[in-house]
């Protein structure tokens, strides 16, 4: 039973308060790059989360959306494309790391090599969220709405179990769309479409 117990809270999300450490940006590199097989993220409230490597099936699904983005974002030209594995320091102090993203090419011609290097201290135009089995989909419409708050255009959670993506734009009520066959990037993305046919 208790390894049932550990097994499971190994596999979701868990945050640990390290306001009072006084986390640095520096640190956290460091802990990232020390831990490659784990994912962090911060809170604007200093918290900082911890995600298990994802499942295979999650994982796959992210590799199509990330596939379908980046083929869009070569062809397009005007943008690029970032997989998982890519932190940005949003405006609020935040460090997030969405399933995938897209940044304007001149957003990112701004930025020095350093921190093109780090955390890019910016907000994509266009970001991804997948829930996974493990995910409250609470914790994920919260990180959402903070992407929206913080300068993020176009916003998709999609939640596969559900078979439902709920879509953000900032001073817009979310849109929920139950079993849609694809998803339109317009006007952000121009012409970007997703086949959800594969992910359901």
């Amino acid at each position: 039973m208790l390894h049932t117990e550990v097994k499971t809270a190994l596999s979701a999300p868990f945050k640990l308060k390290v306001q009072t450490t006084r986390l640095t940006s520096e640190q956290f590199v460091h802990l990232c790059q020390e831990n490659r097989d784990l994912r962090f993220e911060l809170t604007a409230q200093k918290e900082l989360v911890i995600r298990p490597p994802t499942g295979s099936e999650s994982g796959w699904r992210s590799g199509e959306i990330f596939f379908a983005l980046t083929a869009w974002a070569k062809k397009d030209g005007s943008g690029l494309s970032f997989d998982s594995s890519t932190g940005f320091t949003l405006p609020n102090g935040a460090i997030r790391s969405p399933d995938a993203s897209w940044v304007r090419r001149e957003q990112w011609r701004a930025l020095t090599p350093e921190q093109r290097a780090g955390f890019a201290p910016l907000s994509p135009s266009f970001v991804v969220e997948l829930r996974s089995p493990s995910d409250q989909l609470a914790t994920l419409q919260e990180k959402m709405q903070e992407y929206s708050d913080n300068g993020v255009q176009l916003g998709w959670l999609i939640d596969p179990s559900e078979k439902r993506v709920h879509v953000y734009r900032p001073g817009q009520p979310v849109e929920s769309k139950d079993n849609p066959a694809t998803l339109s990037g317009d006007p952000v993305l121009p012409a970007f479409v997703l086949d959800l046919h594969p992910l359901w």
